[in-house]
């Protein structure tokens, strides 16, 4: 594992997910699921978002629209949050979800408005 690039990750995921979403799923990992948790945070986080060619709000809207296509509603659910942690605004989230109904089809758009409704709700936007 690269030391350094594990620290860079941890830090864009915690200023992505937020501190304590991140902290919360490093303690449940086990023996099991810690060295994936460890790659993830280095790889994805560390490698990929770390690389500061492409800024973090449109990282997060292309994390939108290929996790929406992908219909992994859960991962949408938390990089939503993340989205507009990173200043992704109401419309641009809409505009996304438009995308992902024209290339993915209707029902895949109609699960990430349900989603993002109950996300936008929450963050009162």
């Amino acid at each position: 594992m690269d030391e350094e690039l594990f620290k860079k990750g941890l830090e864009k995921r915690k200023a992505t997910l937020g501190k304590e979403y991140v902290e919360k799923n490093l303690e449940k990992a086990d023996d099991f699921t810690l060295p994936f948790q460890k790659a993830m945070t280095e790889w994805c986080w560390g490698f990929g978002w770390g690389d500061e060619v492409i800024d973090m709000k449109t990282r997060s809207m292309m994390n939108l629209a290929m996790i929406g296509a992908l219909g992994k509603m859960h991962e949408w659910e938390i990089h939503c949050r993340g989205a507009i942690t990173n200043g992704v605004q109401k419309d641009e989230i809409r505009a996304i979800i438009h995308v992902i109904g024209i290339y993915c089809g209707v029902p895949q758009a109609l699960e990430c408005f349900r989603v993002a409704k109950k996300v936008l709700e929450e963050k009162n936007l």
